[in-house]
């Protein structure tokens, strides 16, 4: 006969070998990633670009739901609720873990609190461009001379932004404050309208996603830089900003995966090892290089990017005084 302290160890026993077992099992079932942006975005190629090939290496299908709403806070929210299992997975954007904590006050998670880090997939590099047609920058042919006639007009020159607190907002302004410019900011609600007001000469400047090198390849935009660390291998005569003379200005946005808080680091290790051996195999590295540079940290890599970006946003939010109306 089994007595109750026999059965209370036995219980305990087994609640302690659990998350061992399903560590060592995972996956059992299907993984599902949610991405809070809307089918065709750039992070929903990339989210489905990986899950093909996880659904390969892992045995078990990997399913993406778009869970669109509020940049991307719906579906962070839903991700850090749901069951620290490794069944629910988040593909992410920049904006949505490092600028939004400091823009929106009601935000429902905290990045490093609710979630474990666990990799990016692709970083992507802003282009600063201008149009060559537009009087006002005619003469301008690198970042000096930008900054030159920033200088000489205070306020005269406009940049475009996706959106209020938006990362090409944030990154214009942190280029202003870094070289001690003043320019007027034009908000779009997106980038492919910000792009559109700089072809025709609505605004002077902004800093473009890589879907304007169509525009540049035409001569209808001028590439002046890019905003990563490294130059762009679209773009391999293009400076950096940081080569171009802006000390220590590296802003990229990236897609990055995240698991609940909780998850056990075993699966953690496992499901960041499957994506590293996924852009590893060339077919689908080559898919990924269409849409960014493939960048894989380790989780405790990823930890401490996410928080130097989350202090230089929140640094340069405040400074600038943006505000999100609430």
């Amino acid at each position: 006969m089994i007595n109750a302290k026999s059965l209370a160890v036995g219980v305990a026993m087994g609640l302690a070998m659990g998350p061992l077992a399903s560590a060592a099992d995972y996956p059992s079932e299907p993984i599902k990633i949610i991405v809070g942006f809307s089918a065709g975005s750039s992070i929903d190629t990339v989210a489905r670009i990986i899950s093909e090939n996880l659904t390969k290496s892992l045995g078990q299908p990997v399913i993406v739901e778009n869970r669109t709403g509020a940049n991307g806070m719906l579906a962070a929210t839903a991700v850090a609720q749901a069951d620290p299992n490794g069944y629910t997975v988040l593909f992410s954007n920049s904006s949505s873990i490092t600028v939004n904590p400091t823009l929106f006050k009601d935000i429902q998670y905290q990045p490093l609190e609710d979630f474990a880090p666990i990799t990016k997939v692709v970083a992507t590099p802003f282009i600063l461009v201008t149009n060559p047609d537009n009087e006002r920058t005619e003469n301008v042919t690198d970042v000096a001379s930008l900054i030159e006639v920033a200088r000489a007009n205070p306020g005269d020159l406009s940049y475009g932004s996706a959106g209020i607190g938006n990362l090409i907002h944030i990154a214009t302004e942190l280029l202003s404050q870094k070289t001690d410019v003043e320019m007027t900011h034009i908000p779009y609600k997106g980038a492919a309208p910000m792009e559109v007001g700089l072809l025709s000469g609505e605004i002077d400047l902004a800093f473009d996603t890589p879907s304007g090198m169509p525009q540049i390849e035409a001569g209808k935009l001028t590439a002046l830089a890019v905003s990563g660390a490294e130059r762009w291998p679209a773009l391999p005569d293009t400076p950096t900003m940081m080569e171009a003379g802006i000390e220590a200005f590296d802003v990229t946005f990236w897609t990055g995966v995240f698991m609940p808080a909780g998850t056990d680091p075993e699966i953690v290790d496992t499901f960041y090892e499957a994506i590293v051996a996924a852009t590893e195999d060339p077919a689908t590295r080559a898919k990924l290089e269409l849409q960014g540079r493939p960048v894989v940290p380790t989780p405790e890599q990823f930890r401490a990017e996410i928080e130097q970006e989350t202090a230089t946003a929140a640094e340069t939010i405040d400074a600038a005084g943006i505000v999100i109306s609430q």
